[in-house]
């Protein structure tokens, strides 16, 4: 009986620990040729989280290194409010450090949703590209170099790799890494996210890199995980004795 018992109380308690492990980022990647990125979208506190990451190995040397904008769709193309942009990494000014990660880049960074893009009808940038203007930019938005709206390279995401000594006049303002993004009203599911791309560069016409998906649980939730399969093998153990 109380083996029996102890099996219920497993079971429940790994049907449980499936249903954490269910709740995880969906991250998309992509390559193509020295370029690389990830995308990672999470439900934080209600709100759609969305880290933009350049992870690239080589240096960045031309506008077209820099990572600057990704699109995705949304079922139902729900209207997203833009709350905060914030780097994950240095922001730099003509090969020096202006400020550590945590640096607010609202200004620099907008939000559009009305898209027809890549097959997408949302999208996050750092420049125009003739889809992004002053309305869609990310609170507060403080004019941190350029016009004030979405323009050209500044504040685009340079690779994991970049020496920024290195590179043509064009990379003056940028940030090392990734850039995370905060937007208000996401009332769906992450599995309604699809056809994500990743664009480099200051124009459409330049490279851009589908993303593929290959979301893994949290290790919070890997953890959790272990801990149930060591008591339901424990358990096992110890019927197999009684035996």
């Amino acid at each position: 009986m109380k083996l029996r018992s102890g099996l219920k109380v497993l079971v429940g308690l790994s049907a449980g620990l499936v249903a954490v492990a269910a709740h995880s980022a969906v991250i998309f990647s992509g390559s193509s040729g020295t370029r690389s990125a990830s995308v990672s979208f999470d439900v934080v506190a209600g709100n759609l989280q969305v880290t933009l990451t350049n992870t690239s190995a080589g240096d960045a040397l031309v506008p077209t290194d820099i990572l600057t904008g990704v699109f995705f769709n949304l079922s139902g193309n729900p209207a997203l409010t833009p709350l905060s942009a914030i780097t994950g990494g240095n922001t730099y000014l003509n090969g020096a450090i202006v400020s550590a990660a945590g640096t607010i880049v609202g200004g620099e960074w907008a939000y559009n949703n009305g898209l027809a893009q890549y097959s997408a009808n949302s999208g996050i940038s750092s420049s125009g590209l003739g889809l992004f203007g002053p309305p869609d930019l990310f609170p507060p938005a403080i004019n941190l170099a350029g016009p004030v709206s979405p323009d050209g390279v500044q504040y685009g995401i340079t690779t994991a790799g970049d020496n920024v000594a290195t590179g043509n006049a064009g990379l003056t303002e940028i940030t090392q890494n990734s850039v995370t993004f905060l937007l208000s009203g996401f009332l769906g599911s992450l599995a309604d996210i699809s056809n994500v791309t990743f664009q480099y560069g200051t124009a459409l016409t330049e490279p851009s890199v589908p993303g593929r998906e290959n979301s893994v649980p949290e290790p919070g939730s890997l953890a959790l995980l272990g801990v149930g399969l060591l008591g339901l093998a424990g358990v096992t153990r110890r019927r197999n004795a009684v035996r």
